[in-house]
């Protein structure tokens, strides 16, 4: 037992032994870094462009002028125009609505009628007016001789009644000390002013007579459509009730809000209304396509939106029933029919539209996607497989595109458009595209 016990030992001992020489004497294998992996990054081509820049915008079509037709006299309507209907097409000067006239066309003959014999009235004014004239002078020359005057006039000569009326009124102008001319009365002007008068008021009521019949006729102020319609041939119209609500069709408008920056964009903004015309283009879409629409900038407000804090820019659209046409690459087949450029559809009143309005022309900026922005306005670019962090000037963000200047960019620069964790000055990226090219290491 004991020798079992010290050959057991024996190889114990020597096991150790040899594993301790075995550890001094092992060869250590040869250090190298780690290897780096380089961050992927996907990437996309910078675009250089040059001239007018566009600023985007949308807003909500309104018609330019619009109308509630009211009769502006009374009366039973006897006439209604087959296209007063909802949704109507109705030309300017088309009559729309007729009211009887009898009643007005009565009056009209009426106040003929007044005219004609206020005219007589004045006919007869006028003439009393210059035969007493007339006698006046005849016996103011007879008065001259001072003698005999009146002995061969009857006393009911109404010549002799003026004069001797005259002579009591120069008499009692002369204790006043008035100098003046016979009265008025003695040569029946006001008499005739009192005819006249009484002509000019019945003229002037054969004016509104006249007036008030060509006023049974409704006429469209204006081309446009038939917005809502409310009368019927036998209803009654009271003055001033409105029955239809027309919409003018010429021109539409559109305002655009937009923010400070973007109408610094748009030179002579402010100065459009005073004939200026900068050009504008309006989209809408209809059956799955996108039509065109050419339009300009009209105006202005110059007053901030209370809501929005945005400038509004009213964009006005001339022709927006026949101006649209197909901007779409394709046609599209609806129930079988396709769809083609010259079946442009209307410009609909109070429909959501984009808009695009021409801004300032420069001569070079770049295009790159707003994914590619970063939040401290840089951009960031691979050159040589390392990262370019490059500041730009941003004149404009709209929909999915920034619109930048640098002079650090060249048209076709590779752009980075994914996020980094961390992203340094010159650090090694990888481009998407190039996933199969190894990966670089850098030495410690």
């Amino acid at each position: 037992m004991t020798r079992q016990l010290l050959i057991a030992a024996l190889i114990v001992v020597l096991a150790v032994v040899l594993a301790v020489f075995l550890i001094k004497n092992r060869s250590r294998p040869p250090q190298r870094p780690p290897d780096t992996m380089a961050p992927l990054v996907e990437t996309t081509q910078a675009t250089l462009q040059s001239g007018a820049l566009k600023v985007g915008g949308a807003g909500t079509v309104r018609p330019q002028a619009e109308a509630a037709l009211a009769s502006q006299v009374g009366g039973k309507v006897v006439f209604v125009s087959p296209s007063l209907v909802s949704g109507g097409y109705v030309r300017k000067g088309e009559p729309l609505v007729r009211i009887d006239a009898s009643d007005y066309a009565n009056a009209v003959e009426q106040a003929r009628a007044d005219v004609a014999q206020q005219e007589v009235a004045v006919l007869q004014a006028r003439e009393e007016a210059t035969l007493a004239r007339e006698e006046y002078q005849r016996f103011a020359n007879r008065e001259s001789s001072r003698a005999g005057a009146f002995a061969s006039v009857d006393a009911n000569d109404y010549a002799a009644r003026l004069v001797e009326t005259r002579q009591s009124a120069e008499m009692n102008r002369a204790a006043r000390g008035d100098t003046s001319g016979p009265g008025l009365l003695v040569f029946r002007e006001p008499q005739l002013r009192a005819a006249e008068a009484a002509l000019n008021r019945s003229r002037a009521s054969l004016a509104n007579a006249e007036l008030a019949n060509s006023r049974t006729v409704v006429s469209a102020p204006f081309s446009g459509f038939v917005r809502s319609k409310n009368v019927a041939v036998g209803s009654f119209l009271a003055p001033g009730q409105s029955f239809a609500q027309l919409v003018a069709s010429d021109l539409f408008e559109i305002s655009v809000p937009l923010t400070r920056d973007d109408a610094a964009l748009i030179p002579d903004l402010w100065r459009s209304g005073s004939g200026t015309r900068r050009p504008a283009t309006v989209f809408a879409e209809y059956g799955g396509l996108r039509y065109a629409w050419p339009a300009y900038i009209d105006r202005a407000e110059a007053v901030l939106d209370p809501a929005t804090r945005t400038i509004n820019a009213v964009v006005r659209v001339p022709s927006p029933i026949s101006s649209g046409r197909l901007v779409s690459d394709v046609d599209q087949v609806v129930e079988g029919t396709t769809v083609v450029a010259d079946q442009a559809p209307p410009l609909l009143v109070g429909e959501y539209v984009t808009v695009e309005l021409d801004g300032a022309k420069i001569d070079h900026y770049v295009t790159v996607p707003r994914s590619a922005l970063r939040e401290d306005d840089t951009v960031w670019i691979v050159r040589e497989g390392a990262l370019d962090i490059v500041p730009v000037q941003v004149l404009q963000q709209a929909d999915e595109q920034a619109f930048v200047v640098s002079e650090e960019i060249a048209d076709g620069d590779v752009l980075v458009v994914s996020d980094l964790p961390v992203a340094t000055q010159g650090m090694k990226v990888r481009v998407a595209d190039d996933v199969s090219t190894p990966p670089s290491s850098t030495a410690n």
